[in-house]
């Protein structure tokens, strides 16, 4: 059936502008490192892509190494993409990265100019587009000048390959440097991505105010702690869990403290009359200097139930003392 979007979709959530540039994104954004991947449903995945579409999430995010296996998240976005999003690619905002390990040789991870444009040209070819809107440096490469990461990236941007530049799991340090870097050759950096959530505050200490003083926009990934603030693992470590295959989480991580905390959070959502994802969500885009938020979806009906976080944005003094108690300090982390 060919799919055509729903007319109401940008009623749904609002948009932020990110840092000082011209571009707004959705205050809830979809990533693609998990779900879709060779190991999920093509169809599955074309009804989340159409869904979040419908629910006015106008941001896709990817990596070349996203999957299982690497590039397959790519390729089956591509796929889905050519099927239904083809007549809607103004208005949408498409992101990919090159950082990871992708190929053999030392030409095939990190921040060369090699790696990084060659990568690029990849995933172009695996999503079928012309360019991406943000292209990100995935992680500092130790060995790379950074003068060379954000070279590769002002060529991206020049060549039309890519709209915008942005960096992922950079310091604040680095950040400064990126950013005065892109500012010299003419390309400003647009938007950071960082893990932020209520257990892993270490962007409060220090990050945000570079972001701030920079112009540059926020959009935490992993912002439910890999699964962690959600109502998964209330009861324990449920089968079939991301915690149970040991993948980026592991059953040492679910202490019971960690339990303890979860449950406390769950109780104060209900009182908001949220669920405990809404509520995490909330408390991300509590900070006028975070732009979006990345989350991940293995269905529709979590899709949904995450995205209508913006539904109650707001918090009370007591709210977000009682939240405080149970989590990390700026600067800390639970996990």
């Amino acid at each position: 059936m060919t799919y055509s979007a729903s007319s109401d979709r940008y009623e749904r959530q609002p948009y932020n502008r990110s840092g000082r540039s011209g571009l707004k994104l959705p205050a809830v954004s979809l990533g693609l490192w998990h779900n879709f991947g060779d190991d999920k449903p093509i169809e599955t995945q074309r009804a989340t892509l159409r869904r979040a579409f419908d629910l006015g999430v106008t941001h896709f995010d990817l990596a070349n190494n996203y999957g299982p296996p690497a590039g397959s998240a790519e390729r089956n976005f591509g796929q889905i993409f050519a099927q239904d999003f083809r007549p809607y690619r103004d208005e949408l905002i498409i992101s990919t990265k090159a950082g990871y390990d992708m190929w053999p040789g030392p030409y095939g991870e990190w921040g060369s100019r090699k790696y990084v444009l060659a990568s690029l040209d990849q995933s172009l070819a695996r999503m079928g587009l012309d360019y991406v809107d943000i292209f990100y440096s995935h992680r500092p490469d130790p060995d790379t000048p950074l003068e060379e990461t954000m070279g590769a990236l002002d060529t991206a941007v020049r060549s039309g390959r890519a709209l915008y530049a942005g960096i992922s799991n950079y310091n604040p340090e680095q950040t400064r440097r990126a950013a005065e870097i892109l500012r010299q050759l003419g390309t400003p950096l647009l938007i950071h991505q960082p893990n932020y959530s209520m257990f892993d505050r270490w962007i409060e200490d220090g990050l945000l105010d570079t972001l701030e003083a920079e112009g540059i926009g926020c959009i935490p990934f992993s912002p439910l702690s890999q699964g962690i603030l959600t109502n998964r693992y209330l009861d324990g470590i449920p089968e079939g869990s991301r915690a149970a295959k040991e993948r980026f989480l592991r059953p040492s991580h679910i202490t019971e403290d960690v339990l303890r905390r979860v449950r406390a959070l769950n109780e104060i959502a209900a009182g908001r009359g949220q669920s405990l994802a809404q509520m995490a969500l909330s408390w991300a885009l509590r900070d006028a200097r975070i732009t979006s938020v990345l989350i991940g979806a293995s269905s529709v009906k979590q899709l949904e139930d995450n995205v209508a976080a913006v539904d109650d944005l707001e918090f009370s003094a007591d709210e977000l003392a009682a939240i405080d108690k149970e989590i990390a300090e700026p600067g800390r982390k639970v996990l």
